[in-house]
Order: C-alpha cells, then structure tokens, then sequence
C-alpha cells in the first residue's frame, strides 16, 4: 500500500493529510487558537469526588474541571503521591493491572504484547453471559480521593462538546522509539513486531538501560534500530521526567508541567516510519524542522521528505482538497450505484446503507451483499477520515444467508485493522443493524471546519413561516386581554415580514382587524424565523416574554 503524508502549512491553519493508495484517509488540523492537549501534564487538585458516578473532577486550570474516571486512577497511585509529599496510596497492583496500565496500546494504537485474541470483538464470559461492555475502563478499584487534593494527571482525551477533557492519574511520556512509563517496572513490546528474535534484542536492550523504577513500552518505528538509537531516545524522555519532578516542587495547582508536541510534530513522530512512501511539506520553515529531527533520530527516511514548489496549492495537486469537501457531507456515494447516510447525533452516529440505482444482478441477495460489502469498507474509511467516536450503529441493506451477513461482519473487520484507534464490532443483528465502539480521542473533524448554525440550532430545521404566525396571533390575543394598549412595533425575519404583508387583503390587515390594534412591522434579519419580538410603544420596551 502506498502512503503517504501530505502538510499544508497556512499562516492560521496547518492539515495535515494521510492518503493510502492516493485516497485520503485521515485528515489532522491545528488552528492557532486551538492547541493538541492529549499528553498534556499537569499539576491539578481534585474539585469534586462523586462516588455515584465513580469518578473526580480535577481542576486543572481550564474552563471546564478534567473528568477523571476511578479506572483511570493509576496503580501506582502511592509513587505518584510520595512524590508530592503524601504518604497515603493504593494497594500493590497485579501484573494484569500493570499491563492495563500501559493501556495494551502503544502511541501509534499497536496493541502490545498480550494473550492472543481479535481486539474488534469481545470475548466470551467465563459464565457464558454476554460481554459486558466496559467502555475501555479497567476494573473497578476501590480509590481514595479528598477534595483539595494534590494530584498529577494527564489529558488522554480532549473535550468534546460540553464535555471538558479526560484524565488520568497514570502519567507516560511518548518519545519516537520509546514510551517512558514512570513508577513501573514493566516493559511492553508492539505486537506489529512479529520476529520473536527481534522482540527479545529490543526487551534485552530496554531492560538494560531502563533506569531502576521505571518501565516502557518499545514502539513499532524501534524495530531495528541499534541500542544509541534508543538509548539517546530514552535520555531525553528521563529528562522530560526530572524536569516535570522539578515542576511541582516549585508550581502551585493547578499548572501545566509539560506541554506535549504540537499535532505536526506528533503526526511525524509517530506515524513517520518505512512504510510511509514520501512526506511532502509547502513551507521551506516547516521542511526544515521535520528534516532536522528525522536526520537526529531516523537519517535512513530522509530521503523521503519532499518540498512542494509547484504553486498549484499542495491539497489541489495530491487530490485531497476534493476528498476533503467530502468529509462534510451527509450522503456518500459508492462506485456501485449504492450510498450511505451518515447521521451524527448527541448519543451516537447512526449510518444507513441504501443499494441506490445498483441492480446489476436479478438475484437481490447478491444486489445487496455487494453493496454491503461495498459500504462495510467505505463506512471504515468514513470514520477514519471523520475521526467520528463512540456508538456507532450501521443499518446495511438485509440479507438472508448467515454465510453473506458473516462476510460483511468480517469485511469490516478486516478494514478496522488499519485504524489506529481502540474499535469494537459486533456480528450482523437479524435485523441487518452492526454495532460498533470506536474510541474517541478528540472531536469529530467535522468541528474543524465547521460551527452549529445560529438559524436552526445544528437541527437542519427550522419552524415554518405559518407555525411563526400562529404563534404571533396567540401573543396577541394575551397581550390584548391584559392589557389596554392598541399600538405595537413587530420586529420579525425579512421573510416572515414579507408573508405577513403580501397582498391587498395581508395577514397582517386582518391580524389588526381581528384584534382592534395597530402593528407597525421591522424588518430584521437578526430575528430567526421561528421568532419574533415585540415593542411596546406605550411603554417603550420589549414586552416579548411577558405575554409568552
């Protein structure tokens, strides 16, 4: 497969786009007023512990308190608190517990080393009860937290609509090879590298300059690299910790103690490795920086870093900036005839998968099985390329045959293994309905580009004209029997002004006739269509919701 990494640097903007075969499929933006906060430090207190909902608020500085849930409380947690001079901890963990630490995953979502099974579909219950769904939380442990508290923690999801950011108590420190894990003694190895041998020189190598309380997790980008490689990588996250040590000595809560790299500079350091084919950058300053950094720790991809100097814009010439106008439409169509409709909501993204104008076949079990398979892959993409999380449910047209409904179950499968985030899929409901959890880690691209619609209130919809002028006649009927006024200024949308006035004989005559009252009409497209305000000019004021 042909990857590649294509930047384009603007003075407020830089997107970063990852295509696959000339396709894109995952798109990161960073705006100058909004910074990468995952991997972000800081030295927080907690403001709130609800053991209802097993979890604190931390303060740690932002407009919303971070969420930190109990499972995310690390078992390490007595280290952690000796550090900032209190003695009282948790309980001594189990090496399950230490592997749940690591989280199983390294920084590029490689799972690391663990007893074999499918990590898109849970595993049966020892009791052969249904698995229980656990939203990537650990197990429950018993945790004591007081507020006022002194905690460290660390961002591992950024907020997403009115919901602030994530935490966790248990802090790591991702370098290019490496990821540091303080107050743990565990060395974990991505399962992408295969070869035994090589799995035992890299444990063999990290073993032997891991300094005594720490542990790490070997990256997929390590394999091969020699033992100055990973020394030089693990020197610099060492310092990283010493410095963040320093930092709550001297900081007061709630303070930021590291700052993680912005999104470029992640994006290279960790999904830069030898099976992306060339990086092409359109700013000599940014081409620069990745040069320099990749000579210090990967000189073998240099040569896989292009300038763009053709003045057609770099999105245009690679084909993503079409792709991209894509990404924000709700109906997608498919190379067969067949489209999908992706539908975002409060609770969860709900796609519906429609044959369209395909009829290729008489037989409608294979009409549909095609076009299913077809959607399977295309809705993986979707939600990659839209970073969509959560619960997603997909109605695929309905088969029959349990051999077909297997086929797409394992169609989508198959295609979740090249995203990189946390994903669940369970098999084909006999109602043709696949459920899935995709872990979320920031909020859908679709944000990026976009803002909730001040006419309709991110509904799609709004209240019809006659609805509005229903409501207007009620308002005046309350307003008459209240009071003794006859004179009224009627502020209301151009459109909703001009419906009122329309003809010799209006609405808003006979509005006035049925009433016995005098309305002079504003016209201001600042009101919403399904709204209206009205003056009083007797009292000279807005007398709106007091007759609502």
């Amino acid at each position: 497969m042909k990857k590649e990494i294509i930047i384009n640097a603007a003075a407020n903007q830089t997107r970063i786009a990852i295509t696959e075969d000339g396709r894109l499929a995952e798109i990161f933006v960073e705006t100058a007023n909004k910074d990468r906060m995952v991997g972000d430090i800081y030295f927080g207190k907690v403001a709130k512990v609800m053991p209802g909902i097993k979890a604190a608020f931390i303060d740690i500085g932002l407009t919303q308190d971070g969420f930190l849930h109990f499972s995310d409380i690390g078992n390490r947690f007595e280290e952690y608190a000796a550090m900032l001079g209190d003695e009282d901890g948790a309980e001594e963990e189990t090496a399950e517990e230490k592997l749940a630490v690591a989280g199983g995953v390294d920084a590029e979502g490689s799972t690391v080393d663990q007893p074999q099974s499918d990590p898109l579909v849970p595993q049966a219950q020892p009791s052969g009860r249904p698995p229980r769904r656990d939203n990537g939380r650990g197990p429950h442990r018993d945790v004591k937290l007081e507020r006022g508290q002194d905690i460290i923690v660390q961002i591992i999801k950024e907020p997403v609509g009115k919901k602030g950011v994530r935490v966790t108590s248990e802090v790591s420190l991702a370098g290019r090879f490496l990821v540091l894990l303080p107050f743990d003694d565990n060395i974990g190895i991505s399962k992408k590298i295969t070869s035994f041998k090589e799995k035992r020189r890299l444990r063999k190598i990290a073993s032997g300059i891991l300094p005594e309380g720490f542990g790490a997790i070997i990256r997929t980008v390590a394999e091969g690299k020699d033992d100055d490689s990973l020394k030089n990588d693990l020197e610099g996250l060492v310092k990283t910790w010493r410095e963040i040590e320093a930092g709550v000595k001297t900081e007061k809560p709630p303070a930021l103690l590291f700052k993680d790299l912005s999104t470029t500079s992640s994006v290279i350091r960790d999904l830069f490795s030898n099976d992306v084919t060339r990086v092409v950058v359109d700013t000599k300053k940014l081409h620069k920086e990745i040069c320099t950094y990749i000579k210090y720790t990967s000189p073998q991809l240099l040569d896989k870093i292009e300038l763009h100097k053709d003045r057609r814009p770099i999105f245009d010439t690679f084909g993503v900036e079409k792709e991209l106008e894509n990404t924000l439409a709700r109906k997608v169509w498919l190379k067969s005839g067949g489209y999908i409709i992706i539908e975002p909501t409060e609770a969860m993204v709900v796609i519906d998968v429609n044959s369209g104008r395909y009829a290729a076949k008489k037989e409608q079990e294979q009409n549909s099985l095609r076009t299913d398979l077809e959607a399977a892959r295309e809705i993986c993409r979707q939600l990659r390329l839209r970073d969509m999380g959560g619960i997603i449910v997909c109605d695929f047209i309905d088969l029959d045959d349990e051999r077909n409904k297997r086929k797409v179950f394992e169609e989508l499968k198959k295609e979740f293994r090249k995203d990189r985030a946390k994903i669940t899929v369970l098999p084909m409901t006999e109602f043709g309905l696949v459920q899935i959890t995709r872990q979320r880690i920031r909020q859908s691209i679709v944000h990026s580009f976009t803002e909730q619609c001040p006419a309709c209130g991110g509904t799609g919809l709004v209240q019809s004209k006659t609805t509005t002028m229903n409501q207007l006649d009620r308002w005046i009927r309350r307003f008459k029997t209240e009071t003794k006024e006859f004179r009224v200024e009627l502020h209301v949308n151009p459109e909703v002004a001009l419906t009122l006035t329309e003809g010799f004989n209006s609405r808003l005559r006979k509005l006035m006739l049925r009433n016995f009252i005098w309305i002079n009409i504003a016209s201001d497209p600042s009101v919403a269509i399904g709204e209206f305000k009205v003056i009083s000019l007797a009292q000279n004021k807005d007398v709106t919701n007091q007759f609502n």
